[in-house]
């Protein structure tokens, strides 16, 4: 076996169902009384309601948390930290919600607890992606890392067909990348593997039946596994891709990781064959992928960029910013692959290796 090193994070989770009741008991264990609950404008209900659970450990919501963490918004949500006084937050939701959390305690250094309503995996992690002036730039660092995580499986019963499928495949992108992470080790490797299965069996399954306990259990399990894989090892090609349509195109998160992931791997899988191995071991598939597309078909998700506004026009730009400061990869970040991969996800052509797509 070849040397590894391992670092654990030091993070509580809380997981299983009906588990949003603990949540003044977990404030409590953090000695915190006086918390900002944090929402998007679209989860503003759900967010008045954790505040009117906690009572009087609940100071008010902030309810404008925006895709792509954007600095102003937070600036000016720091503003109300300051004048409330507030001890910690509590972030209820997705991606967009947890990175402004993050975002916050970067700046401010306050206790967070995070409920996590989607498959994203953020909250495991302690990377923070912020955009300004139309550029994403991320960071990794244990300040940002969320104390308490509560997972209850209750509240994603509601989470919509479409977003439960790409805010999925967005988690598997996670444990995809951390099996052939240049710091990756046989810890994480099992991990990753459990979580692409158990997001691989589910997330069809809830594409038929949205209510159905065991799938979505099995599916918020697999995306706690692949955002802890993100959030010990680095990232690689396919983060800095989604990362640069996201920042400089404004693409969504979830659909544009979903969309770009076969294509990531189809690029690196060369280069990374015990990784590709794993991957299609995980998805009872032959070809890692094909599998991962074939899995996006299977739960109703989008299959090219140009279903989010992202134009042929728009390729030679994208692979300027990608390949501009390239996160580390297995395989060489060449500028011809790059183009010819962004093209092929921006028609959404059936992948093939080298990155490349057939009819």
């Amino acid at each position: 076996m070849q040397p590894f090193v391992y670092n654990g994070l030091p993070s509580r989770v809380v997981f299983g169902q009906g588990t949003l009741s603990r949540l003044s008991e977990e404030l409590e264990l953090l000695g915190c009384s006086r918390a900002l609950v944090l929402s998007t404008p679209q989860q503003q209900q759900q967010a008045q309601e954790v505040l009117q659970q906690l009572g009087d450990k609940g100071i008010d919501v902030y309810a404008k948390a925006a895709m792509h963490t954007p600095v102003d918004i937070t600036e000016d949500a720091l503003e109300r930290v300051k004048s409330l006084d507030v001890d910690c937050t509590v972030a209820i939701g997705g991606g967009s919600t947890i990175g402004l959390g993050k975002a916050i305690a970067l700046r401010t250094g306050l206790p967070q607890v995070v409920i996590p309503t989607t498959y994203a995996g953020s909250e495991m992690t302690p990377i923070l992606g912020e955009t300004r002036d139309g550029e994403k730039t991320t960071q990794r660092t244990l300040d940002v890392l969320p104390e308490t995580v509560i997972y209850d499986v209750d509240l994603t019963l509601t989470l919509p067909a479409g977003m439960s499928g790409t805010s999925g495949i967005n988690a598997i992108a996670h444990a995809v990348e951390a099996l052939y992470a240049r710091d990756g080790n046989p810890v994480i490797a099992l991990m990753a593997e459990e979580g692409i299965a158990a997001l691989g069996r589910s997330l069809p399954v809830i594409a038929n039946d949205l209510t159905n306990i065991e799938a979505r259990a099995d599916a918020l399990y697999g995306a706690w596994l692949c955002g802890a894989c993100l959030g010990s090892v680095g990232m690689s090609l396919h983060h800095k891709l989604c990362h640069t349509l996201g920042g400089s195109f404004n693409l969504p998160h979830a659909e544009t990781h979903t969309i770009v992931l076969p294509y990531a791997v189809a690029y690196n899988a060369p280069a990374a064959p015990d990784a590709m191995a794993r991957i299609s071991r995980a998805l009872g598939c032959e070809d890692a992928a094909t599998g991962l597309y074939d899995l996006g078909r299977s739960v109703g998700a989008p299959s090219a960029l140009s279903e989010l506004g992202f134009s042929v026009e728009d390729v030679e730009r994208a692979t300027e910013i990608a390949t501009r400061n390239p996160y580390w990869n297995p395989r060489d970040v060449e500028a011809n692959g790059i183009r010819r991969l962004l093209s092929d996800a921006q028609s959404g052509h059936r992948p093939k290796m080298d990155g490349g797509g057939e009819q």
